[in-house]
């Protein structure tokens, strides 16, 4: 574990050098704490794979007192002092070419029946392990490895928000439009990132999350009653 300067006004406090669900359950931990404490001067916190990054006024804390107070909390950063994690279900249409439409092409690249993939998939439980890249865009981990694929090696430039992508070990759904080097294997009608809502962001670092297969004609009636506002997702 080490502190990095970063500029003025942030330290990042690193855990390791790899990505496992240990490292990371440590950092929520650490912000959990940071948070809990109210630390002084302590303005916002960042969780990634294996660091936080802390941003700080110094008006009003110095760099050496922040991570002393952080030092003091380390001891304490296990997922032991995290509240228990909340499980989202995201529904999600698979099938239909339009919104996955790379589910054919990824299927025939891992060697497997569509269907097959769908069901490997749609079957797993995921892990979020931070949000980032856009906003409301979350890392997961939880895919099976035998769907586990290469990136895309030309990135798409526009990739529409709600796209269930996979690549590499991890999972992801695209919250905007944006350029994106996923696999979409389908779409969730569900909005993950909503500036005109009371939370604009819906996932959390730490959150669980299934997807829960839909056909077309339910992916548009739910769909349509997002874009009214009189739909709320499953959260436990």
């Amino acid at each position: 574990m080490r502190f990095l300067p970063a500029g003025d006004l942030a330290v990042s406090v690193e855990f390791g050098e790899e990505i496992s669900i240990e490292i990371n359950g440590r950092v929520r931990a650490l912000e959990y704490l940071i948070q809990q404490k109210a630390l002084p001067g302590v303005v916002e916190t960042v969780p990634t794979f294996r660091a936080l990054q802390v941003y700080y006024d110094p008006r009003e804390v110095g760099y050496d007192a922040l991570c002393a107070a952080i030092t003091e909390l380390l001891p304490q950063a296990t997922t032991a002092v995290l509240p228990p994690s909340r499980l989202v279900e995201l529904p999600c249409c698979y099938e239909d070419p339009e919104l996955g439409f790379d589910l054919e092409v990824a299927a025939q690249r891992l060697s497997l029946p569509a269907g097959e993939l769908v069901r490997l998939h749609g079957g797993a439980e995921y892990l979020v392990y931070f949000i980032g890249f856009t906003p409301g865009l979350p890392y997961m981990t939880g895919m099976p490895e035998r769907i586990h694929i290469p990136r895309l090696e030309t990135p798409r430039t526009k990739t529409p928000p709600g796209s269930v992508s996979i690549g590499g070990t991890q999972c992801c759904v695209y919250s905007v439009e944006s350029p994106g080097g996923f696999w979409v294997l389908g779409r969730t009608p569900v909005r993950l990132y909503d500036p005109d809502a009371a939370e604009p962001v819906l996932l959390r670092p730490g959150d669980r999350v299934r997807f829960n297969r839909i056909d077309r004609a339910e992916y548009d009636r739910i769909l349509a009653r997002v874009e009214a506002r009189a739909y709320t997702p499953v959260v436990a």
